[in-house]
């Protein structure tokens, strides 16, 4: 927790140092007095004129009891964030349990397969894939399924939105999910082929190890070597890498939330941004930092069920 105390107070003081709430306020016809907007900006601590220290503490004080204190328009930061957290998870959590299945699936497979056909196809697959920016991807995978509907006449997937409102129960369910598709793809694209190398990579190591080709001396068939013995130590540094993949599936998301038009953290880290919105900023910062944090603690859980040696008696 220390350190996403750290991120999320670097975060604040250069929101707080950078942006300008301020300029949401002037300009206005009719002009609003000065008074005025300094007395609005109190009331929400953004004041610029208040030494950034000062707001800080102030900001601190607030998180440490649970308050995120106020967005740039007086509305409550830890309404907005609860609403969009549950958004954002719904594609990160599947997005990145996706990524890492399929990934390490097709990494062991392309490794027992190596110099194949599908092993130089799930190679050259997973280049192109990882040298394809996350925002160029989805904006093909929208602009494809837009063309795919129009031709069959009907919608197929839904490409833009959350859900549809004007459905409820099953129907609003089914509707939801499909919806999901399409940014989930976007998102565990680029892990799948990310983890599909290292395992591949990993497996072949393992492959040629004396206690594999023990295992299968000894009688066992080859599939439960591969499965029980070589596949299990060859997940060990896909699992470690997992934390830092969760990392940045969240900046995917925000490029692919902004596409689907998915109002989660990623979208609002760049609302945020672009409305100078201090304590907003700070509030995604936390978020991030607390998925890492949790990611972190998954990858060390999985290390110690794939390696006893790790393990605490």
């Amino acid at each position: 927790m220390i350190l996403v105390a750290i991120a999320a107070s670097l975060a604040y003081m250069l929101a707080a140092t950078t942006m300008n709430p301020r300029a949401a306020y002037e300009g206005r016809q009719p002009p609003v007095a000065e008074e005025v907007i300094d007395a609005t900006l109190d009331d929400y601590n953004l004041n610029d004129k208040t030494p950034v220290l000062q707001r800080y503490a102030t900001w601190a004080s607030g998180v440490v009891t649970g308050d995120f204190g106020k967005t740039w328009n007086g509305g409550s930061v830890n309404a907005e964030m609860g609403r969009r957290i549950m958004v954002s998870l719904r594609l990160l959590l599947i997005g990145t349990l996706l990524g890492f299945a399929v990934g390490v699936g097709l990494g062991a497979f392309s490794a027992v397969k190596q110099y194949k056909l599908s092993d130089r196809l799930i190679g050259v697959s997973s280049f192109v894939i990882m040298a394809i920016p996350v925002f160029v991807l989805a904006t093909l995978l929208a602009i494809g399924t837009y063309n795919l509907n129009r031709g069959l006449g009907f919608t197929l997937i839904e490409y833009t939105g959350e859900y549809n409102p004007r459905l409820s129960g099953w129907d609003q369910f089914v509707n939801r999910l499909n919806h999901l598709i399409l940014p989930t793809i976007s998102l565990s694209l680029g892990s799948i082929a990310f983890y599909s190398r290292i395992q591949r990579n990993m497996m072949l190591d393992v492959l040629n190890q004396d206690f594999v080709r023990t295992a299968m001396a000894k009688g066992l068939r080859r599939r439960t070597a591969l499965f029980k013995h070589a596949l299990r130590t060859a997940l060990i540094p896909s699992a470690t890498y997992f934390a830092f993949a969760f990392g940045t599936m969240f900046t995917g998301a925000t490029f692919t939330e902004k596409i689907f038009s998915w109002h989660g953290m990623g979208a609002w880290l760049v609302d945020s941004i672009n409305q100078n919105d201090v304590n907003s900023v700070a509030a995604v910062t936390f978020f991030a930092a607390v998925c890492i944090l949790v990611a972190s603690f998954l990858s060390d859980v999985l290390v110690a069920a794939l390696d006893p040696r790790v393990r605490v008696s």
